[in-house]
């Protein structure tokens, strides 16, 4: 099966627009009643039947997430007003912060949560968040949780050096853990990442990336680091076993896999106010991902050649049609399935673990991957 995607990069001038303009594309009477009932479809798709929610599984941790964010604080201070500045709207700018998160639930699966738990979740998050300023860079974009990006408000410059700084202090954070494993599974971690980065552009108006291509760039990019933020948790223990560290693992990059999915199937049918970006952002940015791979390989002759152009020349032009033309071909249901299999997997990774209020947040977390709407 072969697969492939674009991006949209749009500034908004109001809210009340924000989430309608892409239906002032001039479209027929006939069109704008298609895509009205493809748009219905998606909202459908994400009324979820669950009553887990992302603040409910964080009440489980909140005073460790606090801890860490006094952690991050107090490491992020610098002699350099700007770093400061940077650092500041991108961290405070709010997000999920699960993957720190998973430090402390797997943590506290193996016996608790102590002082480098903090750490280790306080590092987690100052990578990843260097890896969204390089992001925002590579991609041009101009909206990320809801707010202008890092890189729109002090220039691509200052992003990039700003985030060569957080991954250089993260790994001064890593070093007085005194910890080799530790090490180990950072700087391993940090370098499948940035491999995944290249991939990713190198994949970027290509049309013709496999499924298990691009399942790969996901293992790479995002995965990996949900994988180490759970290793992590648990090895920071001393009686940790192997066997232990690697179920957390295999939970992680489950857990990573499906997030990634959902959030492919975000892009092409989420609220631009939920999900803090613009509708279609890796439509716009010509990135091929699962819903479009499936749609084109599914549709006939003149949908496949639409969604291709769309791959190859990036841009919102045709975004309503595409719209429409993933909807009527099933991928979102079908881009929603393996999720939910890469979530049970994640499940599954840790059922031989003893049931406590850990690895009830754990499960539950595996739940709210797939079943939210940002």
């Amino acid at each position: 099966m072969r697969f492939s995607k674009p991006r949209i990069i749009r500034n908004f001038p109001d809210k009340a627009n924000q989430n309608n303009t892409f239906l002032n594309v001039k479209m027929l009477p006939e069109q704008r009643i298609a895509l009205a009932r493809a748009m219905l479809k998606c909202a459908h798709i994400f009324q979820t039947v669950s009553c887990v929610t992302l603040q409910n599984i964080q009440t489980q941790i909140a005073a460790d997430m606090q801890a860490m964010d006094a952690v991050i604080r107090n490491s992020l201070t610098s002699e350099v007003v700007l770093i400061n500045t940077i650092a500041e709207h991108i961290i405070g700018g709010g997000g999920k912060r699960l993957r720190p998160a998973l430090v402390l639930l797997s943590g506290g699966l193996l016996g608790g949560v102590n002082s480098q738990h903090h750490q280790l979740a306080a590092i987690v998050e100052c990578i990843h968040t260097a890896t969204l300023l390089h992001d925002d860079v590579v991609d041009d974009s101009h909206m990320r949780r809801g707010q202008s990006t890092a890189n729109h408000l002090f220039g691509n410059a200052a992003s990039v050096l700003v985030g060569d700084f957080l991954y250089s202090r993260a790994f001064q954070m890593m070093v007085k853990l005194q910890n080799m494993r530790v090490m180990e599974v950072l700087s391993e971690a940090t370098n499948t990442i940035a491999e995944g980065e290249v991939l990713q552009l190198m994949n970027v108006h290509n049309a013709d990336i496999t499924e298990s291509q691009y399942i790969k760039v996901i293992h790479f990019k995002t995965a990996k680091l949900f994988e180490a933020a759970a290793r992590l948790g648990a090895l920071i223990h001393a009686d940790c076993s192997r066997a232990e560290e690697e179920s957390l693992a295999r939970y992680g990059m489950h857990l990573g896999t499906a997030f990634q999915l959902v959030d492919d199937v975000l892009d092409l049918s989420g609220d631009a106010e939920s999900i803090g970006k613009n509708l279609g952002d890796d439509l716009n940015e010509g990135k091929p991902t699962l819903p479009l791979l499936y749609a084109m390989q599914q549709g006939d002759e003149a949908t496949s050649s639409l969604i291709r152009q769309a791959i190859l020349h990036g841009g919102l032009d045709n975004l309503p049609q595409v719209l429409a033309a993933v909807n009527n071909s099933g991928a979102k249901d079908y881009v929603l399935t393996l999720a939910r299999k890469e979530s049970q997997a994640a499940c599954d990774a840790i059922a031989g673990f003893e049931n406590n209020a850990y690895k009830q947040a754990l499960v539950a977390l595996a739940e709210f991957a797939v079943n939210r709407n940002f």
